[in-house]
């Protein structure tokens, strides 16, 4: 039985890495929102750099993402030392810069899934309730945001699942500090660098095996029965 329980630093990381995925979602959701808006609807100039530099995320090695964090948001980064000086807030090495990390490597999938919804919107309904009289942000809120539900459901928990198995830019931007730093997959990556750490290896791999499928499982039954209200169904 003791090699199925939990070292009070597994469920730690277990616990970190949950906080630090769901701050990464929820704090990015609404700069998704806008920016796949802006990707869907806009016309300006610029449009495909602005994609480009959304999706750069997916493209770049993980630990060139962090490695860039950490010279923009670095306590003598120009960012980081403005939040420093200013605002007091420090990113890098704390569970903070894991989340902002987290965040970053998600935004691509959850921009791409809304942005795919917003697309299906046939913009005649749209466009029918602007010339009833309502402003753009009512018709947004109103209309589109309603029938695009699914598409953001499923844009957070890819997002959330991302950021559970984040690795390669986490560690570069905030490190491997057992209690701050320290996530799920880091943990396991700790694990695998002592002797003997097979067996805590294993438990962490399986939890995080079990939350991505739950997270997975989540996603398809909540953007179904979103999509099934929208339907009126």
């Amino acid at each position: 039985m003791d090699g199925l329980t939990l070292s009070d630093a597994e469920w730690t990381a277990i616990r970190l890495s949950l906080r630090v995925a769901t701050v990464a979602t929820i704090a990015s959701l609404p700069v998704a929102i806008f920016i796949a808006w802006l990707l869907a609807r806009g016309r300006f100039w610029g449009k495909s750099a602005l994609n480009g530099v959304v999706h750069l995320p997916l493209i770049l090695p993980p630990v060139v993402t962090g490695y860039l964090l950490l010279i923009l948001f670095g306590r003598r980064g120009p960012i980081g030392a403005f939040l420093d000086a200013h605002f007091g807030i420090v990113l890098s090495f704390r569970w903070t810069g894991a989340a902002l990390a987290c965040a970053i490597m998600g935004f691509p999938l959850m921009v791409r899934s809304i942005r795919l919804s917003i697309e299906a919107v046939d913009e005649k309904l749209e466009q029918a309730a602007a010339t009833l009289g309502a402003a753009p942000v009512l018709v947004f809120l109103t209309v589109t945001l309603p029938l695009v539900l699914p598409g953001i459901i499923a844009g957070m928990i890819l997002s959330f699942a991302k950021a559970m198995g984040e690795f390669g830019a986490t560690i570069t931007f905030v490190s491997n500090i057992p209690g701050e730093t320290q996530t799920l997959s880091a943990a396991i990556y700790t694990f695998t660098q002592v002797p003997g750490g097979d067996a805590g290896a294993l438990r962490l791999t399986l939890i995080s095996v079990a939350l991505s499928m739950a997270a997975l499982i989540l996603s398809e039954l909540m953007a179904t029965r979103v999509a099934r209200r929208v339907g009126g169904g």
